[in-house]
């Protein structure tokens, strides 16, 4: 599939003056093309609501207004007039109200960087080269000590979680769910509309919270206690100060933000279908089910007719036995033989016959399970904590997992008709791992812990409140609970 731009910008462009009123916005501010027009800038440039200069003040594309972005000046002003498209002032990139999302055109790109040559040329800059600060300027910026460089050695967005009480299982989760990239700049995007009752006991909201304490550049570690107190009346099996479960909890905060965010979408327009508990409705479009839903495709053969019945459900994350499911096997040693498993066919045997609608009766049959549809973000959880009627046991078995993952073996499409070659053609299903939740100890007295990967190549170890570098050798001798893999090449499709 291939990324086609918003549809309503096309339009747009196609009735009206879009291209000249964004030239004439962009030359005059957002990359002023000569003196005059940042002189214009200064004095005018401010929301027509509050006349302040913003945070992230918009133009409107349809007329003259200006409005903000946070406080939502710009999105009411939107609404009421019925104009769909406003442009950054600060980056020149254009925002689409019907979709919920900054788009991206060629032909506007280009009239920006026009402009920014213009603009560098009138400040007597040479085109290609970037600005550099001056002496004066340099001294300036000791002074404001906010303002810090982004690099790949960068630590912003790292910042501890204090423990509240055997709460190292939600700060791990909350570690690993803030440092996923979707997720991420979801947030950051200011892509939350909050729509609930009472926003004060809106959830998203308070992931919204965190995610700009975590990378607002503060370094101290915070204590998430409103969103702790929110769990716990949320979902009461997780309340009080026992240690839980990090994948119940991850679960749990899954099912939570998609039962609020489901309701409503981008367009506004309630959704029906439910989900949680493992997977989302296939319906929904909230960014948890775009990022987190696969699609598990169950084929049962019955073994008398050869009649195949395939159902197809959604799914969060996948979770894999440790131990051989035959006395046979042997046991798995890495996370590719954990699937390989997995998705083998499995005789179910003649205590488990299943009605065969082809032959009207129980019968015999086998099962196999691969995937459909691969999520954005493939989390795996391994099964770890055997709990039975007599025994409670933690296995410490060691899995080998990789660095990159490739799940074509594993598709359905694949499994059944060994189409590898057409599959790795495209390379669409390649994921790297960028989260590690770990248990450390035994279930009575146990801790967890979790490496997140931040920018490309550096690796963090989060420990509560504490948080130390880590190489990448440290990540993958880690026994592993928890891992978290992003999609290398994500997929659009706009109708």
């Amino acid at each position: 599939m291939f990324y086609k731009g918003c549809s309503h910008l096309q339009e747009a462009m196609a009735k009206g003056d879009v291209l000249r009123d964004y030239q004439l916005i962009n030359s005059w501010f957002v990359n002023c093309v000569s003196a005059e027009a940042r002189l214009k800038k200064a004095l005018t440039c401010v929301c027509h609501v509050c006349h302040t200069y913003g945070p992230r003040l918009h133009a409107c594309l349809s007329c003259i207004y200006f409005g903000c972005m946070k406080p939502k000046h710009i999105h009411k002003h939107a609404s009421e007039r019925n104009h769909p498209l406003a442009l950054d002032l600060t980056h020149g990139y254009v925002y689409c109200f019907e979709c919920g999302d900054y788009t991206y055109n060629w032909t506007l790109r280009k009239i920006c960087r026009r402009n920014k040559v213009l603009a560098a040329k009138s400040l007597g800059i040479p085109a290609d080269n970037s600005w550099e600060p001056c002496p004066e300027e340099i001294e300036l910026l000791k002074y404001h000590t906010d303002r810090r460089k982004v690099t790949s050695n960068s630590t912003i967005g790292l910042r501890g979680m204090i423990n509240l009480g055997n709460t190292c299982f939600m700060s791990t989760i909350l570690q690993a769910l803030t440092h996923t990239p979707m997720l991420r700049d979801y947030f950051l995007g200011d892509k939350h509309l909050c729509l609930a009752p009472d926003p004060d006991r809106c959830l998203a909201c308070q992931i919204n919270s965190l995610f700009q304490q975590l990378y607002g550049g503060q370094r101290t570690a915070l204590a998430p206690t409103r969103l702790l107190h929110m769990i716990w009346t949320s979902a009461k099996h997780l309340a009080g100060y026992e240690q839980q479960d990090a994948h119940e909890f991850f679960m749990a905060i899954l099912d939570l933000l998609h039962q609020q965010m489901k309701p409503f979408q981008r367009d506004r327009t309630p959704q029906e279908g439910g989900g949680g508990g493992g997977g989302g409705s296939a319906g929904c479009r909230c960014i948890i089910d775009t990022i987190f839903t696969g699609g598990l495709q169950s084929d049962v053969v019955c073994l008398s007719c050869n009649n195949v019945s395939t159902t197809i459900d959604p799914f969060w994350d996948i979770s894999l036995d440790l131990a051989p499911l035959e006395l046979n096997q042997s046991t798995p040693t890495t996370l590719e033989d954990c699937l390989e498993q997995f998705t083998r066919q499995e005789h179910l045997g003649s205590s488990a016959k299943i009605k065969c609608v082809s032959c009207d009766s129980y019968q015999e049959s086998t099962k196999q399970l691969t995937m459909k549809e691969l999520p954005i973000v493939a989390s795996f959880h391994l099964k770890r904590f055997e709990h039975t009627s007599r025994l409670r046991k933690k296995i410490s078995t060691v899995v080998r997992f990789p660095e990159e993952l490739d799940m074509t073996p594993y598709l359905s499409r694949c499994r059944n008709n060994n189409n590898f070659r057409q599959e790795r053609v495209f390379n669409n299903n390649l994921y790297s791992l960028y989260a590690v939740v770990n248990h450390i100890g035994t279930l009575e007295a146990g801790h967890y812990i979790v490496y997140i990967r931040q920018h490309r190549d550096n690796w963090f170890k989060c420990d509560d409140h504490i948080i130390t570098r880590a190489t990448l050798r440290d990540v993958l001798n880690s026994e592993g609970y928890l891992l978290f893999y992003h999609k290398h090449r994500l997929e659009y499709s706009y109708e």
